[in-house]
């Protein structure tokens, strides 16, 4: 496929029960996330809308017109002086992994991200299985910034993360 077979816009709730199911795979099969329950419908609407009453970006990716991907910002700390930095989330379907929808829904991202007034994007990412996303990142300006060491137990198997940072211009 090629790129211009992707369309990258806003998520609206009809998109989450294929959303759910994008992730849902995600969460029983690898360990890009660490939650070990994939969450309802109920939950996935109160994730979006919570992330866009916070004026950040959740955005969904169609290809040839069925929905191959999503991606959104949340607030990476709660106190207030961290209200500049975000952290964020990209899940591919399986299915349409290495068709450039990961590099498209990260570049919408930082745009909005900029737009929005955010000056700090993290991605939290497993080095375990995560040579793909650690290249997205890295190919779009993130700087290694440290390493979380056995933080997660999933699947039988401790699992360290990497952050990596990237600034926006201001």
């Amino acid at each position: 496929m090629h790129q211009t077979d992707i369309v990258i816009r806003r998520t609206v709730p009809d998109d989450l029960e294929a959303i759910g199911a994008i992730y849902a795979h995600h969460v029983k099969t690898g360990v890009a996330t660490f939650e070990l329950t994939p969450p309802d419908q109920a939950e996935l609407a109160r994730r979006l809308q919570s992330v866009t009453d916070a004026g950040l970006p959740f955005l969904t990716a169609a290809l040839d017109g069925e929905i191959a991907g999503y991606a959104y910002c949340t607030p990476w700390k709660t106190r207030p002086a961290y209200r500049h930095t975000v952290e964020d989330s990209i899940y591919v379907a399986p299915d349409a992994v290495g068709r450039g929808i990961g590099a498209g829904l990260l570049d919408r991202l930082l745009t909005h991200c900029a737009g929005a007034g955010v000056r700090e994007v993290i991605a939290v990412i497993v080095d375990a299985d995560g040579a793909a996303s650690l290249a997205l990142h890295r190919n779009r300006g993130f700087v290694d910034a440290g390493r979380l060491t056995a933080v997660g137990f999933k699947h039988g198997r401790w699992l360290d993360t990497l952050l990596l940072q990237r600034s926006l211009p201001r």
